[in-house]
């Protein structure tokens, strides 16, 4: 069926808005002043039992701001990289450091060595704030990278004396969780708080279109690059998911879980920025792997919203412990990253009682792009709808705009969430076929669909991006980490989908002639370069690869051989 304009727009929940002003708030220094104001004395955020408010939030960022400014010398614009998990050191530094009017290069901080080096080179970060846990993994790299500051911090750095001593102690020393390092140089983060409270702040004078955000990606495009995330592209993005989730929010009386890393920049978006907007109490997740810790904590906070992505959900709702738990505040959940299973979501709504609100968004948009309205009865397969003030078409591999419902074609958005470009890549333009953009469009790499009512369905992946529980892996990086082998002559990575994960990397290898290599010894060496999630789970050793007759590797055809 032929359509015309935005088809979405008649399904929004009547309390939905079209558009957001993308510009109520100066920069997100404007909207953390407004915040810390408005809800003072409410707690802000929750971890290893210890509740920091948003009063003092404001205190601890500001004497971390100072310090930055002061002891540092850092300016405007300057880079800041923080690798750590969900910690409250985290928002400190975080706010912090957009009260410096800095920019924010998030780090996994499961990163290798040879990742870190790659980031913070290609970033030209000067400064670091690292968990001493993975400190040996800057050592090994410093030298090679344009880091001047390390700033080091511990566990239970804002635990108090008593708790944070013994936690920093179990870690250490009974959990042995902190490999050796030298850091020789490095500023101890409590050193850092205690001097910044007796120095001045100078609030910067920030714009919209001051870069706020060096967030990693595998890009669109393949390789790996920075995002460039203004103050007004994660500002509109926060605006736009509280117009289709507001109508079920309470301000300043939500209580979310926040499992996924904020170093993601779904959980940065929606956990850390949205609901610090409408003053939540954030419950910080600092390892949700440890399921029964995980679910222990859960069941003391009577949480109203959680986020997650599919592998996380999944594993939850075949807990036990998990099921028994209290869920008749639970209002709303969120699911991103990756697809959410029908199974999956369909069990959770009979858990729970709440539904799983798929969303679907990409780094460079600052991620989100589509959201599942609230008022939806259960799973229905697809992305959702556009968020507000979002255009969202189609194209033909012509680049020719699709005009029929139910017929494939690459998504491509624009909105004021979509990024400016990709670090140190500004020249790219429309002609250049590295470049993000089309027409004014940013390319999602993704085939979809649109019905009658403006649902989106992604039915395939125009790239060769593998996605890891809402990790994006390209082929490239494992292909070459895996050709460093001495025995390897030609390898291909593909994505295997797989029920618990989204996907999971296979990697098929030719060999070299006359040499001998086993699946053990080639992941073993894949593991010393790469993250775990990374790492190829399935090997398989070929006598050759299939190629198009210029000598290109068939990457589709080994993934459709695979599925």
């Amino acid at each position: 069926m032929p359509f015309t304009g935005k088809p979405w727009l008649n399904r929004y929940p009547a309390d939905v808005p079209a558009e957001i002003d993308a510009d109520k708030f100066s920069s997100l220094m404007h909207m953390f002043e407004q915040g810390v104001k408005d809800f003072a004395n409410a707690p802000a955020y929750t971890n290893f039992g210890k509740t920091l408010s948003y009063q003092e939030l404001d205190t601890l960022s500001r004497d971390f701001a100072a310090y930055l400014q002061n002891s540092l010398q850092l300016k405007v614009g300057d880079r800041i990289a923080l690798m750590m998990p969900n910690l409250l050191q985290y928002p400190v530094c975080l706010f912090g450091a957009l009260r410096a009017g800095l920019v924010v290069v998030n780090v996994n901080p499961l990163y290798t060595a040879r990742e870190l080096r790659h980031q913070l080179a290609d970033a030209q970060t000067d400064t670091i704030v690292i968990v001493d846990n993975f400190a040996h993994t800057l050592t090994e790299v410093l030298q090679d990278t344009p880091i001047k500051n390390v700033i080091l911090t511990r566990m239970g750095d804002h635990l108090g004396l008593v708790k944070g001593t013994v936690l920093n102690l179990v870690v250490k020393y009974i959990k042995k969780l902190i490999p050796a390092y030298a850091l020789p140089n490095a500023i101890h983060y409590q050193t850092l708080m205690r001097e910044g409270k007796n120095l001045s702040y100078t609030r910067p004078e920030l714009k919209g279109d001051s870069l706020a955000f060096l967030q990693y990606t595998g890009g669109t495009t393949g390789r790996s690059k920075g995002a460039m995330l203004s103050h007004r592209n994660m500002l509109a993005n926060v605006e736009q998911a509280l117009g289709v989730y507001q109508p079920v929010l309470s301000i300043g009386e939500e209580k979310v879980v926040t499992a996924l890393p904020l170093y993601h920049v779904f959980a940065l978006t929606v956990n850390g920025l949205l609901f610090f907007r409408i003053g939540a109490h954030n419950l910080l997740i600092t390892n949700p792997r440890d399921i029964p810790s995980f679910v222990r904590e859960l069941k003391g906070f009577d949480f109203s919203c959680i986020t997650g992505v599919n592998t996380l959900f999944n594993v939850l709702i075949n807990n036990d412990e998990f099921q028994k738990l209290d869920f008749g505040s639970l209002k709303l959940t969120i699911g991103g990253g990756m697809a959410v299973q029908r199974v999956v979501a369909e069990r959770w709504q009979s858990i729970t009682g709440s539904r799983l609100l798929e969303g679907y968004g990409l780094t460079e948009c600052s991620p989100l792009v589509t959201v599942c309205p609230y008022d939806m009865e259960g799973y229905n397969g697809s992305i959702g709808l556009p968020v507000c003030s979002t255009d969202v078409r189609l194209v033909d591999d012509n680049d020719q705009v699709i005009t029929l419902t139910h017929t494939p074609g690459e998504m491509e958005v624009k909105g004021p969430q979509v990024m400016s470009g990709y670090w140190l890549a500004e020249a790219l333009d429309a002609n250049n076929p590295d470049s993000p953009f089309h027409e004014g469009w940013v390319r999602t790499g993704d085939i979809a669909t649109m019905d009658e009512q403006g649902f989106f369905t992604i039915v395939d992946r125009k790239k060769d991006m593998i996605l890891v529980s809402g990790f994006n892996v390209f082929p490239n990086e494992i292909e070459q980490v895996a050709m460093q082998h001495p025995s390897v002559l030609e390898a291909a990575a593909v994505g295997v989908p797989q029920a618990d994960h989204g996907e999971i990397v296979k990697l098929v290898v030719v060999l070299k002639p006359g040499t001998q290599l086993d699946e053990k010894a080639l992941i073993a060496h894949c593991r010393e370069y790469l993250t775990a999630y990374k790492v190829p789970k399935v090997i398989e050793f070929r006598d050759e690869l299939p190629k198009t007759n210029v000598g290109k590797i068939l990457r589709r055809e080994l993934r459709d051989e695979a599925s």
